[in-house]
C-alpha cells in the first residue's frame, strides 16, 4: 500500500523546477514552494493531511522530492495554539521536528510555518528582481496598489519566521481575491488551489511587476555615466582585473582562506560607471538570500579604471583596512550577549568601476553563487530606482538575520571542508598519467583544479572526469612558450581568482645513448622539462608573492635525477636540472611563505603518455624485455617489489600540500618504492 500520494509531489517538483530555472523567479538556493495532500500514516493505516515543503538549503531548480520536507497539517497548524510571541518565535523551528510524518524528508527551513499556516493547496516564496524592486522602494505599499489593485497585498517587512506565516495567512483570509503578497524588503509569496494555478500566479505576480518597472521607471535609474568610468576593452579589463585578483584574494582571505570569481558582465559594468553606485552600494542589499551570501555591504573602489595600478593596490589596502574596521563597528554596535561571535571582517564582494566585480567564498560554487546574488541586488536596485528610491532593510535587522541564532545552527550543520577545499592548483601535463592522477586526487580533496595540457582533447577530457567548471577546467598549454603559460596564469586568476598549487608535471624523454643523441633530442627535453618548468614557476610566482598567502611549488622529477641509468643521457641531465631548481627556489621563495619541493619516482609505466609515445618501447629495447612487461621489470629491481602507480605520485603531491608538512622545503620524496642506487646523500 502506498503511504504517499504521490500526484502533489510531481506536481510540485515540476513547478518548482521550472521556476528555479530561471534566475529572475528566484536565487540559487533560495525561496521555497509547497504542495498539500493526502498520505497514510505508517502506524494507524489511516489518511492524514500531510504538507511536502523544500527543505532548508536546498535548490528549486534541481529539486528532487529527497529534499523535501514532510510534515503532518495537522500537527503544523496546532502550533499555532502553543505559539509564544515573536519574542520567542525561534523555538517553533525545534517544534517543527515533532510535526514530520515517518522519516520526515529534508530538515525543515525556517519557512514551514509559512507554507503550513496558509490556507492554500499551493504556495510558493520567491525572490524575484521584480518583486524585491517593489519590496525595497521607498513607497512600495502604494506602488504595490498601484500596480496590483487588489490582487495582491503588502505586508511590511518582518524577520522570516512563524509570525511571518500567521501575517499571510490572515493576510490571504482577509483579501480573498488576492493571489500573493509582496513582503517588504523581501520578496513574494503566492498561492493556489492547484500547482498550476500557484504557478500561473507566481509568474503574473513578476510578470505584472517588471512590466510595471518597464513601462513607467526612469530610463537612467543609476544616473548618468561618470566621466572615465567606463568599461575597458576586455582585453585590458581582463589584463587589469588579473593584475588585481592575487592582492584582492589575499585581502579578502585576510580571516579565512577564500575562493574567487570574476563577473564583467554589462548590468554589472554599467552600474558601476554611474552617478549614483556610491550611494546605492553603501546601502547594501536588502533580501535575506541577498546579503547572508554578499554581506552587507560591498567593497567598492573609488577611482577609475585607468588609474596607475600601484596607485590603485594602494587604495584596495587602505579600503580593506577601513572595511574591516567599518564592519567590526557594525558588529559590536547591533551584538548582543547571546550574538554568535564575529565570523570575519573581510568583503565577500569588491566591485571595480571599469573592470568588474569579484565575489569570495569557501570553494568556487559558493564565490559564484555570491556573484549571481549581487546581480541580482543590482537588478532590485535598479527596478527600485526606476519606479521609486531604493530603500532596504536597517542594518540592526540585518543583523539580526546575519547572526540569527538559527542561521548559525545551519552553519554548524554543514559538513567539515575537505583538506584542500579554498586551494587552487594548476597541474601541467594533466592529460594523462601521472598529471591525470594528480588533477584528480587534489580535485578528490577539495581544490579547484586547472588541467593544463598541450593535447587539449586530453585536457578536456581530464577535466570532465573530474566535474564541471566549479571544480575543473582545461587548458591547451605548452610548456615551452611564455605567452601560453601567461595566458594560463590569467585564466586561472580570473576562473579562481588565484593560485596556490603549482605542480610542474609536464615531461617528455627521448631514450638514447650519449652517441646517438642528437642536438634535438637534447633541446626538446631539456625545453620541456628544465625551461618549461622554469617558466611556469616564474610566472607563477608573482600571484603566489601578491596574495601573502604563501603556497607550494611541485617539481615531479624522476629518481634519474640522481640515478645513472643506461642510455639516457638528455632525460635525466634535464631531470637533474628540474631538481636543483627546487633547491634554489625554496631558498629564494621561502621568505614568501612558499614552499617548493620535489617528488621522484620510479618510472610509471600504466597510464603514461610519455611511455605509450614511444618510450616505453625504447626502455624496453634497452632492458631487452617485451614492453608490456616494463612495470613489472621495474617493481622487480625494487626493494619492495612493487610496481609504482600514477596515484602513488599523486598521494605524496597531496602529503605534501594537505597541511601535515608545514615546515617542509626543498625536499625530495622518493617515489619509486625503493631503489638503492637513488637514495638521497
Amino acid at each position: 500500500m502506498s503511504t504517499v500520494d504521490d500526484s502533489p509531489v510531481e506536481d510540485l517538483i515540476g513547478r518548482s523546477n521550472r521556476l528555479g530555472a530561471d534566475r529572475r523567479n528566484t536565487n540559487y538556493a533560495g525561496g521555497n514552494t509547497s504542495a498539500k495532500g493526502t498520505g497514510i500514516d505508517p502506524v494507524t493505516g489511516q489518511p492524514v493531511d500531510l504538507v511536502w515543503v523544500k527543505g532548508s538549503g536546498g535548490d528549486l531548480g534541481t529539486l528532487t522530492p529527497a529534499g523535501l520536507a514532510v510534515l503532518r497539517l495537522d500537527r503544523l497548524r496546532a502550533l499555532a495554539q502553543v505559539y509564544p510571541g515573536v519574542e520567542r518565535e525561534d523555538e517553533m523551528v525545534a517544534a517543527f521536528d515533532y510535526c514530520l510524518h515517518g522519516r520526515g524528508g529534508a530538515a525543515p527551513s525556517i519557512d514551514t510555518a509559512m507554507h503550513g499556516l496558509v490556507d492554500a493547496a499551493h504556495v510558493d516564496h520567491l525572490h524575484p528582481d521584480a518583486g524585491i524592486a517593489f519590496a525595497t522602494a521607498a513607497d512600495g505599499e502604494a506602488l504595490t496598489k498601484q500596480c496590483f489593485g487588489d490582487r495582491v497585498v503588502w505586508l511590511g517587512w518582518r524577520r522570516p519566521g512563524f509570525q511571518l506565516g500567521l501575517d499571510i495567512a490572515a493576510a490571504k483570509q482577509a483579501h480573498p481575491r488576492a493571489i500573493g503578497v509582496i513582503l517588504g524588503g523581501h520578496g513574494i509569496t503566492a498561492w493556489g488551489n492547484s500547482s498550476a494555478e500557484c504557478e500561473a500566479n507566481s509568474r503574473e505576480i513578476i510578470r505584472t511587476a517588471q512590466a510595471f518597472i518597464d513601462e513607467r521607471g526612469r530610463p537612467d535609474p543609476f544616473g548618468p555615466i561618470i566621466d572615465g568610468y567606463t568599461a575597458l576593452p576586455q582585453p585590458q579589463r581582463h589584463a587589469r582585473a588579473a593584475a588585481l585578483a592575487p592582492l584582492l584574494r589575499g585581502l579578502a582571505s585576510t580571516d579565512r582562506r577564500q575562493v574567487g570569481h570574476y563577473t564583467d558582465t554589462a548590468p554589472v559594468l554599467d552600474f558601476l560607471a554611474r552617478t549614483q553606485h556610491p550611494r546605492l552600494a553603501a546601502l547594501g542589499t536588502s533580501c535575506p538570500d541577498h546579503f547572508l551570501r554578499t554581506k552587507v555591504r560591498p567593497l567598492l573602489l573609488d577611482l577609475p579604471p585607468t588609474a596607475p595600478l600601484d596607485e590603485v593596490k594602494q587604495r584596495l589596502k587602505d579600503l580593506h583596512e577601513q572595511y574591516r574596521a567599518d564592519y567590526a563597528a557594525y558588529y559590536q554596535q547591533h551584538a548582543t550577549p547571546d550574538s554568535p561571535p564575529m565570523r570575519g571582517a573581510d568583503p565577500a564582494i569588491v566591485l571595480i568601476p571599469g573592470i568588474g566585480m569579484f565575489s569570495y567564498g569557501t570553494n568556487k560554487q559558493t564565490a559564484r553563487v555570491a556573484g549571481e546574488f549581487y546581480l541580482n541586488a543590482i537588478n532590485v536596485m535598479a527596478g527600485a530606482q526606476a519606479i521609486s528610491t531604493y530603500q532596504p532593510i536597517s542594518e540592526a535587522e540585518k543583523f539580526r538575520i546575519e547572526y540569527w541564532a538559527l542561521e548559525e545552527a545551519k552553519l554548524q550543520r554543514m559538513p567539515q571542508p575537505k583538506p584542500l577545499t579554498t586551494r587552487i592548483a594548476l597541474v601541467t601535463g594533466a592529460g594523462s598519467g601521472i598529471g591525470r592522477a594528480i588533477a584528480h586526487r587534489l580535485a578528490a580533496e577539495g581544490a579547484c583544479v586547472v588541467v593544463a595540457d598541450r593535447n587539449p582533447h586530453t585536457a578536456a577530457t581530464v577535466a570532465a572526469e573530474i566535474g564541471d567548471t566549479d571544480t575543473a577546467i582545461p587548458l591547451t598549454v605548452d610548456v615551452t612558450d611564455t605567452t601560453a603559460i601567461q595566458h594560463a596564469i590569467q585564466t586561472t586568476l580570473l576562473t579562481y581568482g588565484g593560485l596556490d598549487l603549482v605542480i610542474n608535471n609536464a615531461g617528455l624523454s627521448i631514450s638514447k645513448p650519449l652517441l646517438e643523441t642528437t642536438d634535438t633530442d637534447w633541446d626538446t627535453q631539456h625545453s620541456v622539462m628544465a625551461r618549461g618548468s622554469f617558466l611556469i614557476s616564474r610566472e607563477a610566482a608573482p600571484t603566489l608573492i601578491d596574495q601573502h598567502m604563501g603556497g607550494d611549488i611541485i617539481y615531479i622529477t624522476s629518481k634519474n635525477s640522481v640515478f645513472a641509468g643506461p642510455n639516457n643521457l638528455a632525460y635525466s641531465a634535464a631531470k637533474a636540472d628540474q631538481a636543483h631548481q627546487v633547491r634554489l627556489l625554496a631558498t629564494e621563495l621561502g621568505p614568501h611563505g612558499i614552499r617548493v619541493n620535489g617528488i621522484n619516482p620510479d618510472g610509471v609505466v600504466q597510464g603514461s603518455g610519455i611511455f605509450a609515445a614511444g618510450w616505453g618501447a625504447q626502455r624496453a629495447a634497452t632492458y631487452n624485455i617485451p614492453e608490456h612487461q616494463l612495470g613489472a621489470f621495474y617493481a622487480q629491481r625494487t626493494l619492495l617489489k612493487r610496481e609504482v602507480l600514477p596515484e602513488h605520485v599523486a598521494n605524496a603531491v597531496y602529503a605534501l600540500t594537505a597541511g601535515n608538512l608545514t615546515h617542509t622545503t626543498g625536499l625530495h620524496i622518493p617515489v619509486d618504492a625503493g631503489v638503492a642506487a637513488a637514495f638521497l646523500r
